[in-house]
């Protein structure tokens, strides 16, 4: 088999490296895509995964891997991977850490949100 579209494949190598998965991700994510509760813990979540992108973002302009960057936090690479995978909300003291370790300022900002109704 050809390797493409990896959105479709996961697990376990088969003899041509890959398995595929049962439901393709593709076909998953369009059903989950409908559904009213996911949209809703997802924009719960929006804020903590934009967060995780950042850090991780940030680290890929510095060019360090995670296990670097955790031996100038002084941390392991699985505490930033958790950080950076959006499972672990990181402190602010771990983000100050993070932009001294990077060379970055931390920027904050709060944005009026598209629907304006009245609290």
């Amino acid at each position: 088999r050809e390797n493409t579209a990896s959105l479709h494949r996961i697990g376990p190598a088969s003899h041509d490296g890959y398995r595929p998965m049962t439901r393709p991700f593709v076909r998953l994510a369009s059903k989950w895509l409908r559904d009213p509760r996911f949209h809703a813990e997802f924009d719960r979540q929006e804020p903590a995964f934009a967060a995780a992108f950042a850090l991780a973002s940030a680290r890929n302009r510095a060019g360090l891997t995670q296990k670097q960057l955790a031996g100038k936090l002084g941390t392991s690479q699985s505490h930033v991977a958790r950080i950076e995978s959006g499972r672990h909300l990181p402190s602010v003291r771990m983000i100050e850490r993070y932009a001294k370790a990077l060379n970055c300022e931390i920027r904050i900002e709060l944005v009026p949100t598209k629907s304006r109704r009245a609290a």
